[in-house]
């Protein structure tokens, strides 16, 4: 069942995800959570290690030493060969610096489209295309682009085991929040398609335990959306004797059903469906995107049948 908060976790559980405490998932595969839970970070953001002998790090982590000093003492003195980000916001990527300065480690990550809500300290020593493989101890990983939550995310995909990580793009129990202009929710549908055709096993997301029925939970992450677009096109219809109206209009129709306390986040994953439907031509769109930390004063309303 997935939490319709848009991104919120309405509920923490601290007692199963222990900070500093690394955790075997599986052979090869171990997790340690950050100190950082909240609303949007649930437990704790997930930071991953796999290998035996030699460890690749999947998501440092925001830049925050305690974590670090955790994460040294997990690698105990074994060579890192490289840190792996799978997008580059707050909470997955500026501990990466960090780590990179006292173990030598290559950073691998995609850089962002814009600006907004990114973090300025990652500077990659390898930018990965779609399907870069890296050689690990424990099998061949290949890094997915997997755009939409973020324009430069990732899903690292571990075929001998069957698992995904997948960073932000899908996680424990709730729906990823979009956030325009660098998030695209086309581009978050497209994604969820084709991590769809994989023989996954298990889905290692960013925040939460691991997922073990992925096929059933990205399916129910596609019905999810296609659901709240349903939603945001009754929404326009609704108002579509008012012409264009602003996004503040339509959010108390279209997400009727989620506490009002929430409508700060999911106004950002409406606006991403809003854009969504105007580049498919279902949806019309008047005034300019905000430049900075302008506010947004663009106006939708339905497109003629």
């Amino acid at each position: 069942m997935l939490s319709d908060g848009e991104g919120l976790y309405p509920l923490l559980e601290p007692g199963q995800f222990i900070p500093g405490q690394a955790s075997s998932l599986a052979p090869g595969l171990h997790r340690l959570v950050v100190p950082n839970p909240g609303p949007m970070t649930g437990p704790g953001t997930n930071t991953y290690l796999l290998g035996e002998r030699e460890v690749w790090v999947i998501d440092p982590g925001p830049a925050m030493p305690v974590h670090g000093e955790a994460l040294l003492a997990a690698i105990a003195g074994r060579p890192v060969r490289g840190i792996v980000v799978t997008h580059t916001h707050g909470d997955h990527s500026p501990l990466a610096a960090w780590l990179h300065e006292r173990t030598g480690a290559p950073r691998f990550g995609r850089l962002a489209r814009h600006a907004a809500y990114q973090d300025p300290t990652f500077v990659p020593e390898v930018i990965p295309e779609d399907g870069y493989v890296l050689d690990t101890e424990v099998g061949a990983v290949q890094l997915l682009a997997t755009p939409g939550h973020a324009s430069n995310h990732m899903c690292p995909w571990w075929p001998a085991a069957g698992v995904l990580f997948t960073g932000d793009h899908v996680l424990q129990g709730v729906t990823p929040v979009i956030l325009p202009p660098d998030g695209d929710m086309g581009e978050y549908l497209a994604s969820l398609a084709c991590l769809q055709t994989l023989p996954l096993r298990a889905i290692a997301p960013g925040h939460g335990g691991l997922i073990t029925d992925p096929h059933a939970n990205l399916a129910a992450l596609v019905a999810h959306r296609l659901k709240r677009e349903a939603k945001v096109l009754a929404a326009l219809g609704a108002l579509a004797g008012q012409g264009v109206v602003p996004v503040e209009d339509l959010l108390p129709l279209a997400y009727d059903d989620v506490p009002v306390a929430m409508h700060g986040w999911a106004r950002y994953s409406l606006l991403a469906h809003l854009l969504k439907l105007v580049n498919e031509g279902r949806a019309l769109c008047s005034g300019v995107a905000p430049v900075g930390s302008e506010p947004d004063h663009r106006r939708f309303g339905i497109s003629a049948p």
